[in-house]
Parts: structure tokens; sequence; C-alpha cells
């Protein structure tokens, strides 16, 4: 599912318009993006915890250079989902082309 079949499906759901449904959204998502990169974490409950972690620094290589570089320690977001979003995901089929598609 896209954005725009999100906000068709959520705006016929709630009798809202689509243009104001997509603000709605975006309002959402941009407030998720902003405290998440203030430091803070995102929990909604009975959806799941956006988080953030830590990955510590590393060395890696650039094979073509045949040389070594050092990965500096960063962080990035995660999402684990609630248990009770997990447990109405775990047993259903996924689409033949869902696997494949790209995430808008």
């Amino acid at each position: 599912m896209t954005k725009a079949e999100l906000v068709t499906e959520i705006a016929g759901k709630t009798g809202v318009e689509k243009n104001v449904t997509l603000q709605i959204m975006e309002a959402a998502m941009r407030v998720i993006k902003t405290t998440m990169a203030d430091g803070e974490n995102v929990y909604l409950r009975g959806f799941g915890s956006f988080t953030i972690k830590k990955r510590a620094q590393k060395l890696g290589r650039i094979i073509s250079k045949n040389t070594t570089i050092i990965i500096p320690e960063h962080n990035f977001p995660t999402f684990k989902p609630a248990k009770e979003f997990a447990s109405k995901v775990k047993h259903t089929k996924v689409k033949e082309n869902q696997t494949e598609e790209a995430i808008d």
C-alpha cells in the first residue's frame, strides 16, 4: 500500500476530504521525524515504537582500492511493532508481488 492508497482508505473511512487527510498524515510523519531527530523515541500504543539505536564504530573495506576505512559510530531509526499488531500480521499470507515492490 502506498501513501496515496493509505490516504484514500483513511479518507473513505473517516469521511474527511483526501487533501485534509494527506495534510494530517504528513504532519504526523513530520512530528515523528522531528522527534526522533531530537533524540527521542515515539511510542504509539497498539501500533508500535519508533526507536533510535546506536551502531558502534567499525572497520570497513573498499574492495576496489584494497583499503580499510573507519565507519564512525552513528544512530539509526528502528520500528518495533506492538504485540497485538505483530500477532495480526503473523499468520497472514503476503501477496506474490509485494516482496518486490518499491517502498513509497
